[in-house]
């Protein structure tokens, strides 16, 4: 298995373990006795983790067992990203380590999927000839018989997007190998038009899952031993679902309510939320219930009011603060909140960059995911917008972002100094088998003695000292 390529266009203060959720992720080992191998590499954002056990559910019903190994592969899937330039350059760059593979093994059929297949459809099929297969995120139920086309000797695709799909029926098959976290998609698509975004581009219209197959799904984790589930969407504040004759309405709180109820002992996150849509009411659910996660991502983007306007966010600073204001008043200082920022947004003034670095002053977030913006063709910005602010000028910026960060991650990591947190066991820290790794209820990553503790227990540990990006402490027995 090759290593992962990291993508150092996004910068961010946490530990290796924290970023290794935006790295990039492969296909565990099945050996079903089946006579072809899958093996996928996924890249980018959860949602595409999650779009990857759909996928190889469906290739299991047609007759592939997955594999960790490329080179045992009959047939190589890159889900791919393109939030950015540099996570495309990395799928080429890929791709073309496995052109060479694929002279060594003729036989072997290689395909991309997901937001960069639909973008480059054309250039990866016909211009690039660089891929046999290109299948868009609401076509995967179409991968058997595209690769039937492709045993046939023709290239496939199917980039279609859908207003109905959800694979709501579909039970995925876990790649998230530690057996304890799981993730659940609620909803797909997105109708925000942030103007540096493809995503409504590459994903189409935003569309709610049924609320039944969804509990189910979580219901069916905790039976198998999970102990904890994520709820995926690009908003998932807007989710809301409705039964076919109408006596049914669920929203996002209800939904929450619905899935922590299911268990004491399961935890419960979610992502992403947008500023303008989380409500009290979310808030109150969240408080109600101790084994859903005092933890929010709530992506600012800017500081400024007008870059927020250029950016199509459909709120103001003003807005922005009130939402995190609602959020101590209602679930406490404690609450981990972390955030996604640009610098050097189309336009951006020294004194707008100031005001993204007074924001972070003011929120003191946990932990950011930090880039400097760069312009993606089809965007609403890369068609009305000129990318002027100079490259020197939004490395700068962006430095100055992570530095104030990693102060304001430090501090609230010192809070948690003396204090007993219940920390869900994920795996052995990377440094020592000898200590454990898991999630604290805020998202932080905490490092301990393994003792007689293992992989799904829940273990109080008393935090003594910290990092930017990491808490250590002792099981308090």
């Amino acid at each position: 298995m090759h290593a992962p390529i990291l993508d150092l266009d996004f910068i961010d203060n946490r530990t290796p373990e924290q970023a290794a959720a935006c790295d990039t992720k492969v296909t565990v080992d099945s050996n079903t006795g089946r006579q072809r191998k899958l093996y996928i590499e996924s890249y980018g954002c959860q949602m595409n983790f999650s779009d990857s056990e759909i996928v190889s559910s469906i290739m299991f019903e047609a007759g592939f067992d997955t594999t960790s190994e490329v080179t045992d592969a009959d047939l190589v899937l890159l889900n791919t990203c393109s939030i950015r330039e540099k996570a495309e350059q990395t799928v080429r760059h890929r791709l073309t380590q496995l052109q060479h593979l694929k002279k060594k093994k003729p036989g072997m059929v290689v395909g991309v999927l997901g937001c960069m297949a639909e973008r480059l459809k054309k250039n990866l099929l016909e211009e690039e000839k660089m891929v046999d297969l290109v299948v868009g995120p609401d076509a995967y139920r179409d991968l058997p018989s595209l690769i039937n086309e492709v045993d046939s000797g023709q290239k496939a695709v199917n980039v279609l997007l859908s207003r109905e799909e959800t694979y709501a029926d579909i039970n995925p098959i876990r790649l998230n190998s530690n057996g304890v976290s799981a993730f659940v998609s609620i909803m797909r698509g997105c109708d925000n038009m942030c103007s540096f975004c493809v995503v409504p581009f590459t994903r189409g219209r935003e569309r709610s899952r049924d609320a039944h197959s969804i509990v189910r799904e979580a219901r069916e984790l905790v039976n198998q031993g999970y102990k904890e589930v994520t709820l995926l969407g690009q908003n998932v504040d807007s989710y809301k679902w409705q039964s076919e004759d109408g006596t049914e309405r669920v929203n996002f709180a209800q939904l929450l309510e619905s899935v922590a109820l299911i268990s004491p002992d399961l935890r419960v996150r979610f992502s992403t939320s947008h500023p303008k849509d989380i409500t009290d009411e979310v808030l109150y659910t969240m408080k109600k219930y101790d084994n859903i996660c005092k933890y929010i991502h709530l992506p600012a983007q800017s500081g400024n009011s007008r870059v927020l306007d250029l950016m199509n966010r459909t709120y103001d600073r003003t807005w922005y603060l009130e939402r995190v204001d609602a959020i101590r008043r209602i679930l406490g200082q404690e609450c981990g909140i972390s955030t996604d920022m640009i610098a050097g947004f189309c336009s951006e003034t020294e004194e707008e960059h100031q005001d993204t670095l007074s924001l972070i002053d003011y929120v003191q977030y946990d932990y950011a995911y930090m880039f400097f913006y760069s312009e993606r063709p089809g965007t609403l910005a890369a068609r009305k917008l000129a990318d002027d602010v100079p490259l020197e000028t939004k490395k700068r910026r962006l430095q100055e972002i992570i530095d104030k960060q990693r102060h304001y991650s430090l501090i609230r990591n010192q809070m948690d100094l003396g204090k007993v947190h219940r920390v869900l066991v994920e795996n052995f820290s990377k440094r020592s088998d000898d200590m454990l790794s898991g999630r604290n209820d805020q998202n932080k990553v905490v490092i301990f003695p393994k003792m007689h503790f293992k992989k799904g227990d829940y273990v109080n540990v008393l935090v003594h000292d910290c990092s930017v990006g990491t808490l250590f402490g002792e099981p308090v027995l």
